[in-house]
């Protein structure tokens, strides 16, 4: 039982490493920019499609992954045309550019999903080194994070970086300023579904293959690691908060391997009438979300009374 509650931990750490690098562009346009983008469910499996195609043809995986890179930022400029040039509604640029995506995906794909089987690997390259595959994941998915929180957070302090912070804090103070919020926007957008997209390209290749819906709920897992790490890290400083994105993407992905484990492992259906099945994980991230978001509201609620007690 705690080898395999020690694997499940591994595996759940790993995809909470890949899926943190999702994380932190949800975080880019939700956090920072105060912009809720839906197209990055599109834009993921943009780059998960676009890097298993291109490694299919021969394409070396990390170029395969820039590559992917670089359509998510694509897809990213057009939703913020959209919304900056055409006046489109931000949720609804999201959702027109999501589901166009859809279509494009099955173009790129050419079918509902690309096998990576016997295909060469960022990941597989790196076992070659006498990396234990076990490890490989999360070895890759750490070196890609640790290299975007230090250029991140470096971008955060340049003047576009100060910039684009203030744009989603206070856009009338940035056009007083002579900033066009417009091209901060579009910047935001097309910076945020690129490591969308690049999260979804690593993704592909560690479990070998892409797959059409591979994208679904992805907004709802960023939101859910950006609340977990807000909640974790009090402190406000920039690299916590990045930091605390990605801490909060392992601990959802370690919480729902550990739920799902103890409801294979226990047996709730004869207690409770119910049992606890993958099908159930996004029952599951529902409810942690929720608990994220009401716990400052509660917390405050109970120094409140505390207060209101002592005098």
């Amino acid at each position: 039982m705690v080898i395999i509650l020690l694997n499940n931990i591994q595996s759940a750490a790993t995809l909470g490493v890949i899926w943190g690098i999702m994380a932190l562009g949800v975080y880019l346009t939700y956090r920072v920019l105060n912009y809720a983008d839906l197209t990055v469910d599109g834009s993921f499996t943009l780059g998960g499609a676009m890097s298993a195609v291109y490694i299919s043809a021969g394409i070396a995986p990390i170029l395969s992954i820039l590559l992917a890179t670089l359509g998510g930022m694509i897809a990213g400029l057009v939703t913020g045309v959209l919304h900056t040039k055409f006046k489109i509604p931000d949720l609804l640029a999201g959702i027109l550019c999501q589901f166009a995506l859809y279509s494009v995906n099955l173009r790129v794909m050419g079918k509902a999903n690309v096998s990576l089987l016997n295909v060469d690997t960022i990941f597989s390259q790196i076992e070659k080194l006498g990396v234990p595959s076990q490890w490989s994941g999360l070895i890759v998915g750490l070196i890609f994070v640790i290299i975007l929180i230090i250029l991140m957070y470096c971008f955060f302090g340049t003047e576009i970086g100060c910039a684009l912070r203030a744009t989603g804090n206070n856009p009338d103070m940035v056009k007083a300023q002579g900033t066009n919020t417009k091209i901060m926007v579009v910047l935001g957008l097309v910076i945020g579904n690129g490591l969308v997209a690049m999260s979804g390209g690593l993704l592909a290749q560690y479990q070998g293959y892409a797959d059409i819906q591979m994208g679904v709920g992805t907004i709802v897992f960023g939101l859910a690691a950006v609340i977990i790490g807000e909640v974790i890290f009090s402190k406000r400083t920039y690299f916590h908060r990045l930091a605390g994105v990605i801490i909060g993407s392992i601990v959802y992905r370690i919480i729902i391997a550990l739920v799902l484990l103890l409801g294979q492992r226990l047996n709730f259906e004869d207690t409770l009438g119910f049992r606890i099945e993958a099908n159930d994980t996004k029952l599951i991230t529902a409810i942690i979300v929720v608990i994220c978001l009401v716990s400052p509201s509660i917390k405050s609620w109970i120094l409140s009374n505390r207060s209101k007690e002592d005098a």
